[in-house]
């Protein structure tokens, strides 16, 4: 093979001789450095190598380096030495060249973590979630990019993009992420700990606190025996096309019940939409919850909620029957939204029919650590959202000190009232 120092000059006298076969040129003073030059005349820079030991026994690799068209000589060198540099401390540039091309774009990838490892390992919801996050968020703002080239500047911006109107979707896109990349650790295309996630400082989100009065729930209670029995009234269109006469919406009596045993018992919709009939013990009154976000778990019901379930028809496996007799009900949107307009109680969330429930629990002196068995919590932590309500004592303690030290200032006799004990501060 033909020697030269590959340079400016050189490109210059191969391009005038230019020959109707392709021709390899080493260059005789940087070993391993080479251009190829085919008959149309095109130029190629790459370098030459044996990977690890070396020695005659070992194959020899290649690396291209760009055309003459796109690099100088002296770029070209430059980068040759940087590579040849790196095989002699026993680095495979092309090796690393091939997993390079074989790392999958974002977008790639997380369709594979949702197939693999989401459907898999994760619930129902939580795959929903991330489906949306990946559609709506991930896959358009870095679906192009190859895994291993994504900056956490670049999923920092995209937190605080979507957190400027909805911050806790914003903390679980994070979420999200940090998991895709745990995957692709296992899948071995990243090294293992890589997330640019981690680090990105999250949100503040505020607790939601929403619970219903007593007035509410009586007006709760009426909506729902009128929803299963005459309908739900609805304001006809305005439109010539819909015949002005008296609508009404009919609710089915198991989306009814599913409704009165979220309150009454204070479950999560899936664990009550979930329910299958071999898991109600009505005898000991428990049922058990197989699918608890929190796990397998027996949870006590209520006499009300056993006199519901009494009177269910049983249509298949699943106490809540929906549209498939072997599947359970997906969700209870369209009954809700009905039962809450009737019942003018727009701003409320079926969740918050749980959170009724913890909160007449801990109004009612009910001790927290009780509460917390009741509604499923592993960590004590969670159930302290409720502990506020738990003051009644304290409060009637204080109403009862300033009564005494107003009537003092006032000079008026004041009247002592002793306080009740709760049962569960005698014992």
């Amino acid at each position: 093979m033909p020697k030269l120092k590959i340079g400016r000059k050189a490109l210059s006298t191969i391009k005038a001789a230019a020959a109707d076969t392709r021709q390899v040129y080493y260059d005789d003073e940087l070993a391993g450095f080479a251009l190829r030059v085919e008959p149309s005349g095109r130029m190629t820079y790459f370098i030459e190598y044996r990977p690890g030991a070396g020695g005659r026994g070992v194959l020899k690799k290649r690396v291209t380096l760009g055309t003459a068209a796109e690099l100088t000589p002296e770029d070209a060198r430059k980068r040759a030495s940087e590579l040849l540099a790196v095989v002699r401390l026993g680095g495979d540039p092309a090796a690393d060249k091939k997993l390079e091309r074989a790392i999958p774009t974002m977008k790639e990838f997380a369709q594979r973590f949702l197939e693999e490892e989401a459907e898999a390992k994760l619930k129902a919801g939580t795959q929903r979630n991330y489906r949306s996050y990946i559609s709506k968020y991930i896959s358009p703002a870095l679906g192009t990019s190859k895994l291993d080239k994504i900056q956490p500047d670049e999923i920092a911006r995209l937190h605080r993009r979507i957190g400027k109107e909805r911050p806790t979707v914003a903390n679980r896109v994070l979420e999200c992420v940090g998991s895709i990349y745990k995957y692709a650790a296992t899948c071995g295309l990243v090294a293992k700990g890589t997330n640019p996630a981690a680090g990105i400082s999250a949100f503040k989100e505020a607790a939601r606190e929403r619970f219903l009065s007593a007035a509410e729930m009586a007006k709760l209670g009426e909506t729902l025996a009128l929803a299963e029995t005459g309908g739900l009234p609805w304001k006809a269109s305005e439109s010539k096309h819909v015949p002005k006469t008296k609508q009404a919406t009919i609710i089915d009596r198991h989306a009814v019940a599913a409704i009165r045993l979220l309150i009454l018992t204070g479950w999560r919709l899936r664990e009550v939409l979930h329910l299958r009939w071999p898991e109600v013990d009505f005898e000991r009154g428990v049922a058990l919850l197989a699918d608890s976000k929190t796990g397998r778990r027996y949870a006590v019901l209520t006499a009300p909620a056993l006199v519901i379930l009494k009177g269910l028809d049983r249509l298949g496996d699943y106490v809540i029957a929906g549209a498939e007799r072997d599947k359970p009900r997906s969700d209870l949107n369209r009954p809700w939204r009905a039962v809450r307009a009737h019942a003018g109680l727009d701003d409320v969330r079926i969740h918050d029919l749980r959170h009724t429930n913890a909160s007449v629990a801990a109004s009612g002196g009910v001790p927290l650590a009780i509460v917390g068995k009741l509604l499923g919590h592993n960590q004590a932590s969670t159930t302290q959202r409720y502990a506020h309500l738990a003051d009644d004592p304290v409060r009637a303690a204080a109403d009862s000190v300033g009564n005494r030290i107003a009537a003092a200032l006032s000079g008026k006799p004041a009247k002592v009232t002793r306080l009740r004990k709760r049962a569960a501060d005698a014992a």
